[in-house]
């Protein structure tokens, strides 16, 4: 983990952006202050989606399988991009 002073060394400062891109997608991703703490803010700007994510959201992505990952895939442009049925689903015990 760094700090402060070592993210600011290694070019991590706050609203410092980062582009990710492939052939099949592009986001930006950027270390943002709320009120709540620090958290990376990922955006798809072709997709129009942006995701706010603390500490504990992203330790839980290293949880994972990459089979979550190919779940994700079932609908690559998001909640309304395809002709996937959530009501099929069924709801999460949370």
């Amino acid at each position: 983990m760094f700090t402060d002073r070592e993210a600011s060394r290694n070019g991590w400062k706050n609203g410092h952006e980062l582009d990710v891109t492939n052939e099949f997608a592009a986001v930006r991703v950027r270390k943002i202050e709320t009120r709540n703490g620090t958290r990376l803010e990922i955006s798809s700007a072709r997709l129009g989606y942006t995701i706010q994510l603390d500490a504990l959201a992203l330790e839980s992505l290293t949880w994972q399988t990459m089979n979550t990952f190919t779940e994700f895939l079932r609908t690559p442009l998001g909640p309304g991009g395809s002709d996937h049925d959530d009501e099929d689903e069924p709801e999460p015990d949370i």
